[in-house]
């Protein structure tokens, strides 16, 4: 094995430096499958038809509220080989009654796409008999929503993604020149 180098083995961050991804916003984000194999079904026509494992993808995207309070999901979409949504951070709630109730956390994005991960590759890998093996690619694409033009934008750029897969650079049939 080579020895660490800091000016090869480099892993270059594309979040926005000094950001803070825990305050209220909307998040665009993309999640690509590890190797960009198309594990969560297929694209016939212009529909996305899910198998067993894009299910689990789909199932534990929608629950991502239920594990963060403070968050609520606008337009998403499995693909074959990536996950496409929104994530909304809101304000933090409290709970408790009383004289000082507690305020919740408010999570950071990149905890909430590793719950994600985390807890769709378990069960995926459970459902195969392949535990630990990767589903998910190292890191992830995001980007912070301004407005309401490009969230508007951003939506019809989900909601159009199984419309345009034939020409999609995360379609590996059109990087081996099949479509």
């Amino acid at each position: 094995m080579t020895a660490f180098n800091p000016d090869i083995h480099h892993r270059r961050s594309i979040r926005l430096k000094d950001y803070d991804y825990s305050q209220p916003g909307a998040y665009f984000v993309t999640i690509a499958v590890y190797q960009r194999f198309p594990l969560f079904g297929e694209i016939n026509g212009q529909t996305m038809f899910l198998n067993q494992y894009g299910e689990i993808a789909h199932i534990d995207w929608t629950n991502i509220p239920s594990r963060y309070s403070n968050v609520f999901l606008d337009s998403f979409i499995v693909m074959p080989n990536h996950v496409h949504g929104i994530i909304n951070i809101t304000e933090s709630d409290t709970v408790g009654a009383g004289l000082k109730p507690a305020l919740i956390k408010r999570y950071p994005l990149h905890e909430i796409v590793r719950s994600f991960k985390s807890y769709s590759a378990r069960q995926i890998n459970n459902i195969r008999k392949t535990p630990g093996l990767p589903i998910w690619q190292r890191n992830y694409y995001e980007h912070v929503i301004r407005d309401e033009i490009e969230l508007n934008q951003i939506r019809e750029y989900i909601c159009n993604n199984a419309i345009k897969w034939s020409i999609d650079i995360e379609n590996p049939d059109k990087q081996k020149g099949q479509v």
